[in-house]
């Protein structure tokens, strides 16, 4: 007999049931979509925040700085307006300081021993300036070479420093210096003397100053002014961290419109100034005195029936070393020669020694243009301008980049990449070497015993190593014919502010 039982499905039941369990899981599951796809993302997110927070650990180590991270962009706030009491904190934090910005891992070195030790390590670090500045200053600029290339790149221009071609500079430096000071009187007057800002009107003294020296009469008056009013542009762009894609509209993408326009004027002086020499002219400016250097090597090889000829630079190689000159003295000469004025006219008893010193080297005759031998002479003028650059540096470090890992100490090692920077204001500031740092006294440079003398190693306003400053004689002898002449044909004062000690912080 067989029996029925309401308990028991009927098979023909079953596919049906099973396939209204799959169309309801499957609407539950389109409905709860957007919080699945909302959920992935968060945990997506978590993981990769809390990746960062563990490289960036894992880098940092033991070193001093944030134990977190901010992240994605680290300390990016602080870098758009930096100032040097945040640098001091930073410096203060220990030997060897960490951060993070915009996942570029940074070292900070604060003393002497560190900051040297990058700057003579081509090794493991190469000059970086700044994550933007292959792209505004062209990759291919001999600034970025580093080793053996770089070497015999600088041993090339080095000729364009001898005592000799000096002193063709500093015969356009004094008429331009004497010209804008003509202008800066003229100003003055016509404003019956009331205050005014020198920064603007500095800067292009310098610029004028540069341009002349480097390309003569090669570079036409209207394409000065228009590199001197486009070149801030420049100078925004390379600040330490900026926003890294090239878009309209961008501090980049408008330092590269304006080095376009200055390096089609540069390549331009170089073709003009390879007719001129090979035309028998003779040197008047630094593109000529190495346009002539070449056509002299070149000569002497043919004469000895050498194989070697000396090595041929375009256009624009040779423009993009004068852009390289332009970037390394622009901000920094201007700064230099700001503070200088600043600070003689806030010790008028150290301006009143160099007049004296001016009225016995120049034989009181200042209509004379300046000459290297008269300026061989200002000891006390070279003593205030050393002084100078130290108290107020124009550069206060050079961020390096690291080529591989790099040993710095016995117990860290600067991963590959990272940006490494020595700092030189630390050292132009140590009481140990430098009595009462704070103050302006350039008497401490007349004692050849003194710990200022005795120590030059923490006197970095150049940087050492292979990447030393070129043109430091070039510098100093500028600086001497600015202020040398200042101070015997203007009186100017200070006029000082709640900002007047305040130190802007940007790329020189």
């Amino acid at each position: 007999m067989v029996h029925s039982s309401s308990s028991i499905a009927h098979p023909s039941s079953i596919p049906s049931q099973i396939f209204s369990s799959a169309e309801h899981l499957s609407n539950k599951l389109l409905s709860d979509r957007p919080s699945l796809i909302i959920g992935s993302v968060a945990v997506a997110i978590l993981t990769i925040l809390l990746l960062e927070q563990t490289i960036y650990r894992a880098k940092k180590a033991h070193l001093p700085g944030s134990t977190w991270t901010i992240p994605i962009i680290g300390k990016f706030f602080d870098s758009l307006n930096p100032t040097l009491e945040g640098y001091k904190r930073q410096w203060a934090s220990g030997e060897l300081s960490a951060l993070s910005v915009f996942h570029i891992f940074i070292v900070m070195a604060s003393t002497n021993e560190y900051t040297r030790k990058i700057l003579n390590s081509p090794a493991y670090a190469e000059p970086c300036l700044v994550y933007s500045a292959k792209q505004v200053l062209c990759p291919e600029n001999w600034v970025f070479l580093n080793g053996k290339e770089h070497v015999d790149y600088r041993r090339t221009l080095n000729s364009l420093f001898t005592r000799k071609a000096l002193a063709v500079y500093l015969e356009v430096q004094d008429s331009i210096a004497r010209h804008h000071f003509a202008l800066w009187l003229k100003t003055a007057k016509e404003s019956n003397g009331s205050p005014q800002s020198i920064m603007h009107t500095t800067r292009y003294l310098n610029m004028h100053t540069s341009l002349r020296v480097f390309c003569g009469e090669h570079i036409p008056e209207d394409a000065i002014t228009i590199i001197s009013d486009n070149y801030w542009k420049i100078t925004l762009a390379l600040e330490l961290v900026n926003f890294p894609l090239a878009l309209p509209g961008t501090k980049i993408w408008g330092a590269i419109q304006s080095r376009k326009v200055a390096l089609r004027h540069l390549e331009e002086a170089a073709r003009r100034s390879k007719e001129y020499i090979a035309n028998g002219g003779e040197v008047r400016c630094m593109i000529d005195q190495w346009v002539k250097d070449i056509q002299d090597a070149r000569e002497k090889a043919t004469m000895e029936g050498s194989a070697k000829m000396p090595r041929e630079f375009t256009d624009h190689e040779m423009g993009l070393v004068i852009l390289s000159f332009l970037f390394a003295s622009q901000d920094a000469m201007s700064s230099g020669v700001i503070y200088a004025f600043q600070h003689l006219a806030d010790h008028p008893e150290i301006l009143a020694k160099v007049r004296e010193e001016q009225k016995v080297a120049r034989g009181a005759d200042y209509a004379k243009p300046l000459t290297l031998e008269m300026v061989d002479n200002m000891p006390y003028l070279k003593a205030v301008i050393k002084e100078s650059l130290r108290l107020k540096p124009p550069v206060t470090m050079v961020p390096y980049k690291t080529t591989k890992a790099f040993p710095i100490s016995s117990s860290y090692t600067v991963p590959a990449n990272s940006m490494v920077i020595p700092s030189l204001y630390p050292s132009l500031h140590d009481p140990n070497v430098y009595e009462d740092p704070h103050l302006f006294l350039p008497d401490r440079w007349l004692d050849p015993n003194s710990t200022a003398n005795t120590n030059p190693k923490h006197y970095l306003v150049f940087g050492a190593g292979p990447h030393r400053c070129i043109g430091v004689e070039y510098t100093n002898i500028n600086m001497a014919c600015v202020m040398g002449n200042a101070a015997v044909l203007m009186d100017w004062e200070h006029l000082k502010t709640n900002d007047s000690e305040e130190v802007q912080m940007i790329a020189t």
